[in-house]
């Protein structure tokens, strides 16, 4: 039954769907039929496109194609720029490290020749300081002259060691040169030069001056320094025809210049100026007190140990008078000192040791006067000389102040002055100073001497009272 019911209920509800479902279909189908229509035109499009695409596809992949050709080609264009953009580089890199030596050669070779320059005179004899001024001072003047390139300062400086080479070949065989040159007598003579390497001579055109040529300080031109004549014989014919022998000096010219630096005492002294004077004289006072003191101290006569022995003798035996006598005979005063001694032989010990003492400090400041100053000239001489060096030292400086440090032999000379005050106070001291020394024991020898001749009397006199008390 209720089976039945449902299947009634089920019937029901199909036969109520069955005009909805016609009515869907119909609507359906219409859809259907406007979608077909929109295919059909879209599919023709469609085709249309395609066909347009398929017409238009050619002539583009022919452009692509062109293009990918293009970019390829610039792609290697690129790459071969790039090696040669390295390889540029490189080649800049290294034509700068060229450039670099190369400047760094140049400033060497320009300091060196600028150097040779400037010593160029310095290496020439005064003798031909004329012949090479005016290029060697173009060519010191060559970097300061806004007018002259590069090129043309270094060929002026090149000239310069041009002259310098052409100058050694010429002297290796000797050459003959006009020129003037001071003689001994101060008188400027024309003449003719004769250089062989590093040594010149010159002959004046009058043959009166002959010599080796040299350089002196304060003096422009060349010096002449006479030789003896049988060295000189042949110059006269070397100047005229270029032939004959001269004289050959192996030092270079050292031998005249040691010759030369050697002074005699007088110019030593005319070295150390007013203080050198001052020091000589106090050394003279010395020597003569030294000399003077030297003769009194060795002329102190002192009594022979023998009359000390006889006078104590005569007193034993009772006679003074030939005691005195024999005191009398002894000169100086030793002697004064024994006939005191003579005279006052009863006295007490200490009464006759103080009647002796007085005449041995009495002849003390006697036989030790003038000693002191020799100590005094012994400790002043050094310090005076060195006054001496101070005051040269400060007049080398003036000269420096105002002349510079251009010419070393001036300074050189000024000091070796100066000094010479401080060799001169040396001198005398240590001579003073050995002799005070000497002097000074002489002097106190004979004091002692003396000291033992009263000792031994005094003695002498106590053993003699002793014997006299043992007598009676």
């Amino acid at each position: 039954m209720k089976i039945n019911t449902v299947q009634t209920f089920l019937f029901a509800v199909l036969m109520l769907m069955v005009p909805a479902l016609v009515a869907a279909d119909e609507g359906a189908a219409l859809a259907n039929a406007k979608v077909a229509r929109r295919l059909e035109s879209v599919l023709s499009e469609l085709s249309d496109e395609r066909g347009r695409i398929a017409r238009e596809k050619i002539p583009l992949s022919r452009a692509v194609s062109k293009l990918e050709n293009e970019v390829a080609e610039l792609r290697r264009q690129h790459a071969r720029l790039l090696q040669v953009e390295d390889a540029g580089t490189i080649d800049l890199s290294s034509l700068r490290n060229q450039v670099g030596t190369l400047k760094g050669q140049d400033e060497f070779v320009g300091s060196r020749l600028n150097e040779f320059v400037r010593d160029f005179e310095g290496r020439l004899n005064i003798a031909e300081l004329p012949r090479y001024e005016e290029l060697s001072s173009k060519a010191k003047l060559a970097d300061k002259n806004a007018n002259l390139d590069a090129v043309r300062k270094l060929n002026a400086k090149l000239a310069v060691v041009s002259a310098a080479l052409s100058r050694v070949d010429r002297q290796l065989g000797g050459e003959i040169f006009p020129g003037e040159a001071l003689g001994p007598d101060g008188v400027l003579r024309r003449g003719h030069f004769v250089a062989l390497g590093p040594t010149v001579f010159y002959v004046s055109e009058d043959r009166v001056v002959r010599g080796l040529v040299e350089s002196r300080l304060n003096a422009a031109d060349p010096v002449v320094v006479p030789l003896p004549g049988d060295l000189l014989s042949s110059l006269d014919q070397i100047a005229q025809t270029g032939r004959g022998s001269i004289p050959f000096d192996a030092t270079l010219g050292r031998a005249l210049k040691i010759e030369k630096a050697r002074k005699s005492i007088g110019q030593y002294i005319d070295d150390g100026g007013a203080v050198g004077y001052v020091i000589l004289a106090l050394g003279a006072v010395a020597l003569a007190l030294t000399i003077f003191k030297a003769v009194e101290i060795v002329g102190f006569k002192l009594a022979e140990p023998e009359i000390v022995d006889g006078i104590l003798g005569d007193l034993e035996q009772g006679s003074q008078d030939a005691a005195l006598k024999r005191a009398l005979e002894v000169k100086g005063v030793s002697g004064e000192m024994l006939q005191t001694g003579v005279r006052h032989a009863r006295e007490g010990r200490e009464v006759l040791e103080e009647l002796l003492f007085e005449k041995i400090l009495g002849v003390r400041p006697t036989i030790e006067r003038y000693l002191p100053f020799l100590s005094i000239t012994a400790a002043s001489a050094p310090l005076l000389g060195l006054l001496g060096t101070v005051i040269g030292m400060i007049n080398t400086f003036q000269l420096i102040t105002i002349f510079g440090t251009g010419d070393a032999k001036s300074l050189s000379s000024g000091i070796s002055e100066a000094l010479m005050t401080t060799a001169l106070g040396l001198v005398v001291a240590i001579p003073t100073l050995i002799l005070h020394g000497a002097l000074s024991r002489m002097a106190k020898r004979k004091v002692g001497q003396l000291e033992e001749i009263s000792v031994a009397f005094v003695n002498g006199i106590d053993v003699l009272r002793g014997r006299g008390r043992d007598a009676s």
